[in-house]
């Protein structure tokens, strides 16, 4: 997931201040949080994306030394380690190169209506266990949308419901290409992979 992924899981614009960033969260969290949304598997996945896109804008944030990133930097500059003589050429600043950002256009009024219908229909879909029609929806709800991570993240939490069900029913093989789909589709998610790692440990012992 790119840096900008992250501005975008906390609904924010690329170089959000400190105070933003933290705004965000807390709304966001709270919307999300598991003792809210104790059944709703989006929902506790979500809370997970955003705490780590939290956590990690503040580390980037505090790195550059600087709170508001689209700011010019007021961080105390540290004393030389030693003195320059006077008669001594100025020591050239080496500047590092910006990480690689891509930002990608916000949505259309459109298509956020289209996502969050979809997500909608999407957790309903996967409450009546209806996986195969879920992961339709999610299948061309990414290819209208592609560049979306929240809807990659539930296209991927699709496969991985449909492959934890084929678990139960005993069908490891159909439920080894599912899981490694969810994992193709959302390979930086990170709470993702841990949960899959228990569904393979799970057919594991089921051999």
């Amino acid at each position: 997931m790119k840096l900008a992924d992250y501005y975008h899981v906390l609904g924010l614009n690329y170089g959000a201040s400190v105070a933003e960033i933290k705004a965000s969260y807390r709304r966001l969290a709270r919307k999300y949080h598991p003792d809210v949304n104790r059944e709703d598997k989006l929902a506790q996945s979500k809370f997970i994306e955003l705490t780590d896109a939290y956590k990690l804008l503040l580390k980037v944030v505090q790195i550059s030394g600087n709170p508001n990133p689209t700011a010019p930097s007021q961080a105390v500059k540290p004393e030389p380690e030693f003195k320059v003589k006077k008669d001594s050429p100025p020591t050239p600043k080496v500047t590092e190169k910006p990480p690689s950002v891509t930002v990608y256009p916000p949505l259309s009024a459109i298509e956020q209506q289209l996502k969050w219908s979809s997500y909608n229909h999407l957790q309903q879909l996967l409450k009546e266990k209806r996986f195969a029609r879920a992961i339709a929806l999610m299948e061309g709800l990414a290819q209208r949308i592609p560049q979306d991570p929240e809807i990659r993240q539930w296209h991927a939490i699709a496969y991985q419901c449909w492959g934890r069900h084929l678990v139960k029913e005993r069908q490891l093989e159909k439920a080894r290409i599912y899981l490694k789909k969810a994992l193709k589709t959302d390979p930086h998610n990170r709470s993702l992979w841990a949960e899959i790692e228990m569904d393979f440990q799970r057919m594991e012992r089921m051999f």
